[in-house]
C-alpha cells in the first residue's frame, strides 16, 4: 500500500486503497453472506423429513420425500442460470449490488417457505410456492459464488488474496455445520410432534432474519477499486457473448480445473456421511459425528492453505491436490469400506479432506485472477456453476448408481479419473498468483 507523508508530521494515510480495518470489514461483510446463503441451502435438505408432509398431498413418507427432493434438484439446476444473470449484474452494477441482491433473494425464499400454509389449507398452491422459493434460492446461490469470490479477491491486498478468498469455503462449510447444529438443538429441545407440526419452520425464519442482517452489512460495504476502474475505462459490457468469444480459454479453464475439484469435494464431504453409514456400516449417529468433526477441521484448514498459496503460489497446492487425489482416492475409500473403528475412519476421512483442501482453499481466487474486471464475476460464476452442476451435483447420484449395480469401486475410479483430468490442467496452466489479472486493475 502506498502512503502519503505529511510535512507537519500527520499520520500517513493510505492512497489508492483501503486501510486494514476497512479491508477487514469488507472481507467480513463479503464472506458472512456466504455463510447465510449456505445455511439456508442446507436447511432445506436437513429438515425435509419434517416439512415434506406439509407441502405435498397425503401419502406415504417416501413419496413426499421424493417430491421434496425433486424440488431440491430444481433449485440446484437454477444455479447456472443464477450465475449467468447475477454474474452479469455484478459486473455491470457492482460487486456490492450483486452481493446485496443475492442475499435478498435467499431471504425471500426462506421466508416464503417459513410462512406458507400447508397443502391441506391451500392445496396445490403450497408446492407451487415451495418451487418458487427454491427457484429464488437457486438463483441466489448461483450468483453468490461469483459475486463473493470476486469481491473477496479484489478487496484483499496483493499479498493476501489467497488467505482472504479462502473464507469463501470457510463460510460454506460453516453454513452446513450451522444447519446441522440447529437440527440437533431442535431435536433435543422439542418433541417429535411439535417439530413435525411447526418446529421445522424455525430454521427458515432464522435464515431469513440472518439474511436481513447480512443485507444491512452489505449495504454499507465499499465498492472495489477494480470495478470502479473498469467502469471508468469504458470496458465492454459483461455478457455471455463477450465471455465465450473474448475469453473462451479462461472459461474452459475454469470448467476443467473445477471438474475434478468439485467432484472430490462432494465425494469427500457431502457423500462421505452416507458412505460411512451405507457402506462402512457405522450408525447414522456415528457417521454424522465423524462428518461433523472432520468438516470442522477441514474448515479450519482453509485459511492456512490460502495463506500458504500467498507465499508459494496457487499452482503447487493444486498440483498437490491432483497428485494426492489420483494416488489416494481409491485406497482411502477401499480402506473405509472395511474400517469399523470410528477413530480410524475419521482419520481416513480427514486425510481425504486434507487432500481436497489444495483445491477448495484457493479455487475462488484462481478463477478471479483469470479474468479482467469488467467480466470477472460472470467469468468466475458461470463456468464454475456449470461444472459444479455436472460433476458436483451428480456425485451422490453416480456413487449410489455404482453401488446399486454391485461395483461400488467404479465410483472411486471415476473420482480418480476426473481428478487426473484436472491435474493435467493444473500442470500446464500458469500460476495465477504470478500472472493475476487483478494486478492489472
Amino acid at each position: 500500500m502506498v502512503y502519503r507523508n505529511d510535512a507537519a508530521g500527520v499520520a500517513p494515510a493510505p492512497v489508492g486503497g483501503l486501510d486494514r480495518r476497512s479491508r477487514l470489514k469488507a472481507i467480513v461483510g463479503g464472506s458472512t453472506g456466504n455463510l447465510v446463503e449456505w445455511f439456508d441451502w442446507y436447511v432445506y435438505a436437513a429438515f425435509a423429513l419434517y416439512f415434506a408432509q406439509h407441502f405435498f398431498p397425503a401419502g406415504d413418507q417416501t413419496a413426499q420425500l421424493l417430491s421434496s427432493a425433486a424440488v431440491f434438484a430444481v433449485g440446484f439446476l437454477m444455479r447456472p442460470i443464477g450465475a449467468w444473470i447475477m454474474g452479469i449484474y455484478s459486473d455491470r452494477k457492482g460487486r456490492k449490488a450483486g452481493l446485496a441482491l443475492s442475499v435478498t433473494l435467499m431471504c425471500a425464499g426462506s421466508l416464503i417457505i417459513a410462512v406458507t400454509p400447508d397443502y391441506q389449507t391451500i392445496g396445490i398452491l403450497a408446492p407451487i410456492l415451495l418451487v418458487v422459493a427454491r427457484l429464488m434460492q437457486g438463483l441466489s446461490v448461483g450468483g453468490e459464488y461469483g459475486a463473493s469470490a470476486t469481491y473477496l479477491s479484489e478487496m484483499a491486498g496483493r499479498n493476501s488474496r489467497g488467505f482472504y478468498s479462502s473464507f469463501a469455503y470457510v463460510t460454506l462449510i460453516s453454513g452446513q455445520l450451522l444447519a446441522l447444529l440447529v437440527l440437533i438443538v431442535l431435536q433435543n429441545t422439542m418433541t417429535e410432534e411439535a417439530l413435525n407440526a411447526w418446529g421445522w419452520r424455525i430454521p427458515f425464519f432464522i435464515g431469513a432474519c440472518l439474511a436481513v442482517v447480512v443485507f444491512w452489512l452489505r449495504r454499507g460495504l465499499d465498492e472495489t477499486d477494480s470495478f470502479k476502474n473498469a467502469q471508468a475505462s469504458n470496458a465492454p459490457k459483461s455478457s455471455f457473448l463477450e465471455l465465450v468469444t473474448k475469453h473462451p480459454k479462461e472459461t474452459m479453464l475454469v470448467m476443467l480445473l473445477t471438474a475434478g475439484g468439485t467432484l472430490a469435494f462432494y465425494a469427500y464431504s457431502i457423500y462421505m456421511q452416507k458412505f460411512l453409514a451405507n457402506t462402512s456400516g457405522f450408525s447414522k449417529t456415528q457417521a454424522s459425528e465423524i462428518s461433523a468433526i472432520t468438516l470442522f477441521v477441514f474448515m479450519c484448514l482453509q485459511p492456512l492453505a490460502g495463506a500458504l498459496s500467498d507465499r508459494i503460489g496457487r499452482k503447487p497446492l493444486m498440483i498437490f491436490f491432483g497428485v494426492a487425489g489420483v494416488l489416494f482416492t481409491y485406497p482411502i475409500f477401499s480402506a473405509l469400506e472395511v474400517e469399523k473403528d470410528p477413530f480410524n475412519a475419521g482419520l481416513l476421512a480427514m486425510a481425504a479432506l486434507v487432500i481436497v483442501t489444495g483445491y477448495t482453499s484457493i479455487n475462488a481466487v484462481v478463477k478471479a485472477e483469470l479474468f479482467p474486471a469488467h467480466i470477472r464475476a460472470l467469468g468466475v460464476a458461470l463456468p464454475y456453476a456449470l461444472a459444479n452442476t455436472l460433476f458436483g451435483g451428480t456425485a451422490e447420484y453416480v456413487a449410489l448408481q455404482f453401488k446399486s449395480s454391485g461395483w461400488e469401486q467404479g465410483f472411486y475410479w471415476y473420482v480418480t479419473a476426473m481428478i487426473a483430468c484436472s491435474l493435467v490442467v493444473y500442470v500446464f496452466m500458469a500460476d495465477t498468483a504470478k500472472n493475476s489479472a487483478i494486478k492489472e486493475d
